[in-house]
């Protein structure tokens, strides 16, 4: 696998567009929305909150929360309201996340089981093409 380009700036912040979106009180459907970069303190803080110590399975509610930074027209968004997204808008910002918090690339090593090959695999796009 090639090194990242280290003369191109890093990029932090990510669009997404969820599946479903967020309905508002007011009825009003947000869908488009921006996550950052995880930190190591975004991964650590969330396990000292009495929530995910009750239920582990909480845990991403948290940690998305403390990611997205922009939500449609919303002024802020934190677990409150990420515990109120469809299902599916949850699942899809977990691949959201670990996709933009890997190296930004889909590429596996494998070796062909016939004649022990080495190769790499793209299993998907580069991320942001």
């Amino acid at each position: 696998m090639a090194p990242a380009d280290s003369s191109a700036p890093l990029r932090t912040h990510f669009p997404f567009t969820l599946p479903r979106g967020y309905a508002d009180a007011d009825g009003t459907v947000h869908r488009e929305g921006t996550m950052r970069l995880a930190t190591a303190r975004d991964e650590l803080v969330p396990l000292a909150d009495m929530r995910v110590r009750d239920n582990p399975a909480y845990l991403s509610v948290v940690l998305i929360g403390r990611l997205i930074t922009s939500l449609g027209t919303l002024k802020s968004v934190d677990a409150d309201i990420v515990e109120h997204f469809f299902a599916a808008d949850l699942a899809y910002l977990q691949k959201f996340y670990e996709k933009i918090n890997s190296d930004g690339t889909s590429v596996a090593s494998t070796v062909c089981p016939h004649c022990s090959h080495e190769f790499d695999v793209d299993m998907g796009s580069r991320l942001g093409e």
